[in-house]
């Protein structure tokens, strides 16, 4: 067998089917997939399903591909059965190193060499799952965002004996899918999503055990704060616009040595900062800013931010209207 064109797939399997293994089968089914759902838990199958009522309602908003019908979820509790046939195999067992492993060791023997498999870990490496493995050349770590069939985002990352051909047919695949592909030329615990969530989550609870912050507190400065920008821009786009019209170097230049060394960060210190660090995230940025001026920016974020706001406060409105 030969792995099939990642753009012309027609049937994946999902192994393990909880909060994010059904929100994978969701997210495949919507994208106009055959699904064959894998999962030998008591009540898995009618967890499945009602995912799949929450998600549904949602996908349509958002607009499924001409085709895409729950009716092409098959669910099963063989492992050997869900894997038959399938052009790619999506594993989402709960997050323990010693059974993704051993799911992987069994995965290995029954799915032809071709097909690649991916994981939904969020934390381990490939590296570690795939060493049991006889051909982990096609393993490779998908990471999704929970929902995943809300949210676009998806890492693409392999071991060290990932192969590099793999790693480009998985992009392209959920590309195919209809994914926003992160795809990361390095291995590391936690990913990159994981490592900024887990950071700020980190600096949340400091705060609130030093008595320095309520949860209430905590929770506005990212609702009414930060994540109001970080919706559509991210903090060295934000720190481009904060030099007034000189941009991110002069910006890095001014905060640099002073609020990134302050005291409330010495618990988890910067890297060093060189003329050559900055000089990358500058160079680096300008991808990002895409010949767009300062002005340009500005306009962008004020026009999205008021978007943002008038629709929080309608769907506020709305709540309060189903409540009464």
């Amino acid at each position: 067998m030969t792995r099939p064109d990642p753009k012309n797939v027609k049937r994946v399997a999902c192994i393990g089917t909880g909060t994010i293994g059904g929100g994978m089968v969701a997210q495949f089914l919507a994208s106009g997939y055959d699904v064959i759902a894998q999962d030998p838990g008591k009540d898995a199958a009618g967890f499945l399903e009602r995912l799949l009522d929450q998600a549904w309602p949602v996908l349509e908003k958002i607009g499924i591909r001409p085709g895409a019908s729950r009716e092409r979820l098959r669910f099963t509790t063989d492992l050997e059965d869900a894997v038959s046939d399938a052009e790619y195999v999506q594993e989402s067992v709960p997050e323990n190193l010693d059974l993704k492993i051993g799911v992987y060791e069994k995965l290995d023997r029954l799915v032809p060499a071709d097909i690649v498999i991916g994981s939904s870990t969020s934390g381990f490496p490939m590296t570690e799952i795939q060493k049991r493995c006889k051909n982990p050349e096609r393993t490779v770590v998908a990471h999704p965002v929970n929902p995943p069939y809300l949210i676009p985002l998806i890492e693409i990352v392999g071991g060290e004996k990932t192969d590099t051909a793999v790693l480009d047919w998985t992009s392209t695949f959920f590309e195919a899918v209809g994914k926003r592909v992160l795809r990361m030329e390095k291995e590391i615990y936690g990913f990159a999503i994981n490592r900024l969530q887990i950071a700020l989550f980190r600096e949340a609870l400091h705060l609130v055990a030093a008595g320095q912050c309520t949860v209430a507190q905590i929770d506005d400065c990212l609702t009414h704060g930060l994540g109001l920008r970080w919706a559509f821009m991210g903090p060295f786009a934000t720190f481009h616009l904060a030099a007034g019209d000189k941009g991110l170097g002069a910006s890095m230049d001014v905060h640099g040595a002073v609020e990134w060394r302050a005291p409330f960060v010495t618990e988890h210190p910067l890297p060093d900062w060189t003329p050559e660090l900055r000089d990358l995230i500058v160079s680096q940025a300008e991808e990002v800013i895409g010949g767009r001026t300062i002005p340009q920016m500005i306009e962008e974020r004020n026009e999205t931010i008021i978007g943002l706001l008038k629709l929080r406060e309608a769907s506020r409105a709305n709540a309060a209207k189903s409540v009464a």
